[in-house]
């Protein structure tokens, strides 16, 4: 099989056992779990954000769009990283760890594009890059928002702290991306 193929559901299953172990080691300060990379999926190189939820309210998401490591090792450093280094919230507490679900998104690689009529909503993420800032935004984002595709794009500039319609500046770059996203809800059921 080739690394560029979908996760099968056992693989996603493990990843967000990997994601939950993680964030329940760091916010009972007890030492991380040592996560087997039996499966293939699991030693992909691919990006991959994690996200937290609070009943349903955003708690923390942090990710990257490559790395040097397997998948599941890129899938642990996010999970600890949007339970405690995003700036918009504080640290996931253990009083929480029962309110919580995860969301994945494993990445595919960045592309440029040559005009934002390629920006299928729904499908793919924006990543905005500017000489003042950048900004990324999930390809879920705008299902979930009920956005089409300016008001995605205008969204994406307002997360990379510039102005709307940053991205119609021909010093922006814009790229798209896709993912494969699954959660504990989807696949696992309510907590």
């Amino acid at each position: 099989m080739s690394d560029d193929r979908e996760l099968t559901v056992e693989e996603q299953k493990r990843l967000l056992l990997v994601a939950r172990q993680t964030i329940e080691s760091l916010a009972r300060g007890l030492p991380p779990a040592v996560q087997a990379a039996d499966l293939e999926g699991l030693s992909f190189q691919r990006g991959a954000f994690v996200t937290i939820h609070r009943r349903g309210q955003l708690r923390g998401c942090i990710g990257n769009f490559t790395s040097p490591h397997a998948l599941a090792r890129t899938v642990e450093d996010m999970a600890k990283a949007a339970a405690s280094q995003d700036p918009r919230f504080m640290p996931v507490r253990a009083a929480e760890l029962d309110e919580i679900d995860l969301e994945i998104s494993v990445l595919s690689p960045l592309r440029p594009i040559q005009d934002t009529s390629e920006i299928e909503v729904g499908r793919h993420g924006i990543y905005i890059i500017s000489p003042r800032g950048r900004g990324v935004l999930l390809p879920q984002v705008a299902t979930e928002q009920g956005w089409d595709r300016d008001t995605f794009l205008e969204h994406t500039c307002l997360k990379a702290g510039l102005q709307p319609g940053c991205w119609r500046d021909p010093q922006t770059q814009v790229l798209i991306f896709s993912a494969q996203v699954f959660g504990e809800r989807d696949l696992l059921g309510p907590a």
